[in-house]
């Protein structure tokens, strides 16, 4: 069996040192080469040719984000940012997610040598998604220039899009309001790529839309400001979960890391709850949970949307969920980052429709559109 060939770069020796070892410790995976700076880095890569790089973020000489930016250019690899959870970490690692990094893991802020060793299992089933995602990198179509006059410029990335997946503006009572005194619900798992995705689906989507509830694969203290930024560049409102809080139309609300997102009801209102139960499929959040009290709760009110990850996490539920009356959406295996969920899902027969990322949005709409307001929900 080939084994997957990482290329370690960080300036802390003892970093360097930690990751090597949780990385050769697997029957799957070796360290062919470390890197204290880019520049090093870049002679490495020439070398080794690896499959997948850990980057660090904050670097001497070059920071990490520079680096993954020609990387991305010149020769696109699966990159898994290192990252340190400081108000200005969490700003950076999103920039690098935007820019096509796969992931992030977290840098321990006390006790590194333990802390490390307790997120091997962490690391390196981020490696093995980021080693899953390096055909897709080659497969993806060049991006525009800019002049090109059929593409918008992404107000997030600065980058030129495809018009195809571009924002489109801004939209007013889009579904002219219908949807305000109904009990449609929109239900989205997602775990390695997903916060692009969702990205790309929740800023096409007008003011008037359904509510939302999100699970995406995301350690504590992330979690804010991920919402955040999506509600910055959204119609609708979005943001982190509030353990009993209502439920409302033009609202998505994000899953807080290291607590489960479960749909509740208090009287005829739909709320939000959170809960610090074990992790279910090695997640919490888990995007199991957040499906499983959909299918308890209201199913039939529920669109269910499972986009790019590795495992299995939510697809049992997702399928368990449409045998109860919910409608489900997945993402299809050309976009997808890491086609791990959504064939699962499909698998096992949950999904109503397979969709590529660019398209969910909109088939979401002319979903929501065909079957109309409370008329149509199905008891």
């Amino acid at each position: 069996m080939n084994k997957i060939k990482v290329l370690v770069v960080d300036d802390s020796a003892l970093i360097r040192n930690l990751m090597s070892k949780i990385i050769n410790s697997q029957r799957d995976m070796e360290t062919v080469a470390t890197a204290p700076d880019p520049f090093i880095a870049r002679d490495q890569i020439k070398k080794f040719n690896p499959d997948v790089i850990t980057l660090d973020i904050e670097m001497p000489k070059m920071d990490g984000i520079e680096f993954l930016e020609k990387i991305m250019r010149l020769r696109p690899t699966p990159v898994l940012m290192v990252s340190t959870l400081t108000e200005r970490g969490t700003d950076v690692t999103f920039r690098a997610l935007e820019l096509g990094a796969v992931d992030f893991v977290t840098k321990p802020k006390l006790d590194i040598s333990q802390g490390m060793i307790d997120y091997a299992n962490e690391i390196t089933d981020k490696i093995r998604a980021a080693y899953a995602a390096r055909f897709r990198l080659n497969r993806l179509p060049p991006k525009p220039a800019a002049q090109a006059p059929a593409a918008q410029t992404d107000p997030v990335t600065g980058m030129v899009v495809p018009a195809e997946v571009a924002k489109p503006a801004p939209t007013n009572n889009a579904l002219g309001n219908r949807f305000a005194a109904t009990e449609k619900l929109v239900l989205i798992g997602s775990s390695t790529g997903g916060t692009e995705a969702i990205r790309v689906i929740l800023e096409q989507l007008p003011k008037d839309s359904p509510a939302i509830l999100i699970t995406q694969h995301m350690p504590a203290g992330f979690t804010k400001s991920f919402a955040d930024r999506l509600n910055q560049v959204c119609n609708i409102t979005v943001k982190e979960a509030v353990h009993g809080e209502r439920v409302l139309p033009g609202h998505a609300y994000i899953a807080p890391g290291d607590k489960h997102l479960l749909l509740g009801r208090s009287g005829a209102n739909y709320i939000c709850q959170l809960s610090d139960s074990e992790p279910v499929n090695r997640h919490r959040p888990s995007v199991e949970v957040l499906f499983k009290s959909g299918q308890e709760v209201s199913p039939r009110n529920i669109v269910g949307i499972m986009l790019t990850g590795m495992g299995k996490d939510g697809a049992q539920a997702m399928a368990d969920m449409k045998k109860a009356g919910s409608y489900n959406i997945c993402q299809d295996e050309a976009s997808s980052v890491v086609f791990g969920m959504p064939r699962e899902a499909i698998a096992l027969g949950a999904a109503d429709e397979v969709v590529p990322l660019n398209l969910i949005a909109k088939r979401l709409l002319d979903y929501l559109s065909k079957i109309g307001g409370r008329s149509a929900v199905r008891i």
